[in-house]
């Protein structure tokens, strides 16, 4: 009795293997229109235990099918293709396959699989396209319902090649494991939004990514990067950018570029739409955040001054000009270092800016025509600390709809200034003997071409020395220079006396065209500092007195002045680009 029980159930597993596997083929080839076919070396079927083993499965793309897909207008932007050595299936019901057409499986997992992503443009249409029918219209013929309590996919091997452009791009992920939760498709969730890929939920992850750029002056790390399609979050942990050595790095690029260096420890995107970005290349996100990080730039000693406008360094203009579309509605910045190094040549030394312990939001950051048309402002609002001493807070605003227009103010806190001298020394030739900030208030307007505003710088006891430099005996003090400049130009004190009303300057900055954004706005901020420690011919007021009518007409003849130099430039312009076409 026992023998003949064993005999039914050894041939039962040999009857139903090659029913279930051509069952299997059928529905993958006619979920997928044809452009798919599943082919394995070896199935075995164990019925009681409900699990199944295919050894050597691939899922492989009909290229034929695809081009006539291509030429109806119907072909999918990616096409895929998966080698297995090994595919696991437990907890399976085959009978409700067999005689229910409904597939119940408990758990799919894959060891080391390997995955290839090819991303396509879509073909021309020579045809009229058909109504879209859902999936699982496209197998209620075969199947009832299709439901998987998980898939584990771990090791994978990724290979993704964009075939979008003029040259194929590929990029190559390894350690990256994808697990997809509760996967049902019937007539209810056929439509349902909620899901993802018809998942309940979709978490990748992906571990040690290291990528060199092709000139090997950079290598971009990231500890992990974890996604789940359930709570539309994407978290990037241990993230850098390293460039090679300044010396090896400036030796290449002698002419050319500045040399960053960039680390975050974590950056989490909050409703990110990761099919619109998959499909379409279209960032959209509720709540980015960055945090604990750095951000250094380190200015080419042996750079050329830029002859072009420099106007494409505005932050209004870049949005506007990306080739992609964005959209963050929020951007949280918490616990960021800001580092600016600069080689001066008169000295020979290298300086540093530091803005430490950058905190603070940005909002609408957008370059879509939509929201612009209801909400076209973006703006900043930051805390930081200048040299890590001095706290400043900043507030900015971008007009995204016309002509690249931007204010900024700000408040900077009590300090001393020889807190700047690791800056100044190197960078000015100039050290801060003694001298107490106690404020600095600007509240500046900008279009392209033209800064305004005003500036209050507040101080007591200020003194200075005029410094040479050279690697031998480093700093020294030129002492006639420097007695010259403590008697005569530099005024002690902002107000001279105390009750008095202190100085303030109306600044007026014309923008010459190659001074980038960053570079415009410190320049604009300078003219105003120095009239407040009597230095420059910017016109100056007190705070208590409206400018008089020879300010005015200063003023009224800058602004003139401005302009025509504005369209010169702007004419210069336009004769290099057209004789730069004409050599095209």
């Amino acid at each position: 009795m026992v023998v003949v029980i064993l005999i039914a159930v050894l041939s039962l597993d040999s009857y139903l293997t090659p029913k279930l596997s051509d069952k299997l083929k059928t529905t993958v080839l006619k979920a997928s229109g044809g452009l798919y076919k599943v082919n394995f070396r070896k199935a075995e079927l164990h019925v009681l235990r409900g699990n199944a083993i295919l050894y050597d499965a691939t899922l492989v793309p009909d290229t034929a099918v695809y081009h006539l897909m291509e030429r109806r207008g119907i072909a999918p932007a990616e096409v895929y293709e998966l080698r297995v050595k090994k595919l696991i299936i437990t907890n399976a019901h085959p009978f409700k396959l067999y005689f229910h057409k409904q597939l119940d499986i408990g758990l799919i997992a894959l060891d080391d699989p390997e995955l290839l992503v090819s991303k396509y443009e879509k073909g021309q249409p020579d045809t009229i396209k058909k109504a879209d029918s859902t999936l699982y219209q496209k197998l209620s013929k075969s199947l009832r319902m299709i439901h998987v309590g998980g898939i584990k996919l771990n090791g994978i091997h990724l290979t993704y090649t964009d075939r979008t452009g003029p040259k194929p791009q590929i990029l190559v992920l390894k350690e990256m494991n994808l697990q997809a939760m509760e996967l049902l498709i019937d007539s209810a969730t056929q439509l349902d939004k909620s899901r993802s890929l018809f998942c309940k939920d979709i978490v990748t992850d992906l571990h040690h990514f290291k990528w060199e750029t092709a000139d090997g002056l950079y290598t971009f790390k990231v500890r992990s990067i974890r996604f789940s399609a359930q709570y539309s979050r994407l978290t990037i942990s241990g993230a850098e950018m390293t460039p090679v050595g300044a010396t090896t790095f400036f030796a290449h690029n002698p002419h050319k570029w500045d040399r960053y260096t960039a680390r975050m420890e974590e950056m989490v995107m909050n409703n990110f739409d990761f099919q619109a970005f998959r499909k379409k290349q279209e960032l959209n996100i509720g709540r980015l955040e960055f945090k604990k990080g750095l951000f250094e730039v380190y200015s080419n000693p042996a750079g050329v001054p830029k002859k072009t406008d420099r106007i494409v360094t505005y932050p209004n203009w870049v949005l506007r000009n990306l080739s992609a579309s964005l959209n963050i509605d929020t951007l949280y910045v918490k616990h960021i270092d800001v580092i600016y190094r600069a080689f001066h040549k008169q000295s020979n030394a290298v300086g540093s800016i530091v803005f430490a312990n950058t905190t603070g939001r940005f909002f609408n950051i957008t370059n879509s025509q939509s929201i612009i048309k209801e909400h076209n402002k973006s703006s900043a609002v930051l805390t930081t600390y200048v040299m890590g001493k001095a706290k400043l807070n900043l507030a900015c605003n971008f007009n995204l709809s016309d002509n690249y227009n931007f204010n900024y103010s700000g408040h900077l806190g009590p300090v001393n200034l020889q807190a700047g001298n690791a800056a100044v020394m190197p960078l000015g030739l100039i050290k801060f003997k003694s001298g107490e900030a106690r404020s600095l208030d600007f509240d500046i307007h900008a279009t392209k071409k033209l800064f305004t505003g005003k500036v209050t710088f507040l101080y007591n006891n200020l003194k200075v020395a005029l410094l040479n430099h050279n690697q031998a005996t480093g700093y020294t003090e030129q002492p006639l220079k420097t007695l010259l400049a403590n008697l005569v130009v530099v005024k002690d004190n902002n107000p001279d006396k105390p009750g008095e009303v202190p100085r303030s300057a109306n600044i007026t900055y014309i923008r010459p065209m190659q001074v980038a954004f960053f570079g415009s706005m410190w320049q604009a901020l300078l003219s105003g500092i120095k009239p407040c420690v009597g230095l420059g011919k910017t016109p100056q007021q007190t705070s208590n007195t409206p400018p008089t009518k020879k300010e005015l007409r200063v003023q009224a003849r800058a602004l003139k002045k401005a302009a025509k130099k504005a369209k010169k430039e702007e004419k210069q312009l336009n004769k290099k680009r057209e004789e730069a076409e004409k050599k095209n």
